[in-house]
């Protein structure tokens, strides 16, 4: 997808502040953040929303291992935080590529809006 933000972001055609990065997945600080921590997770490969995600291990890699690591990092891993994955036009989706909002750093609120 040569026009995606966040393919161009993943191949280093766009600068970010990147907090993480491995073979699949990069991470990077939100430029609109919405807490001290908002950090956002984003697989290397094309994927335009959960809903199309079919690789279990990528899904798996995600929520186990890289998620547990940024928060440990930040620091948010013992306070708490809050993960959100927008998807489509009425779910706030505002880029069709997956990714996860890492959010945390303050308290949360319930219902999020």
């Amino acid at each position: 997808m040569s026009e995606c933000i966040f393919c161009k972001i993943a191949n280093k055609e766009i600068n970010s502040n990147l907090v993480y990065e491995d073979e699949s997945v990069v991470a990077f600080r939100d430029l609109n953040p919405q807490a001290p921590q908002h950090i956002l997770i984003v697989p290397k490969k094309h994927v335009a929303n959960i809903t199309e995600l079919d690789d279990k291990n990528l899904a798996a890699h995600i929520f186990t291992e890289v998620v547990p690591k940024i928060a440990a990092e930040v620091g948010v891993d013992k306070s708490g935080f809050r993960l959100v994955i927008n998807t489509g036009e009425e779910g706030g989706q505002t880029v069709n590529h997956l990714h996860v909002h890492l959010i945390g750093g303050r308290k949360m609120t319930w219902p999020p809006g």
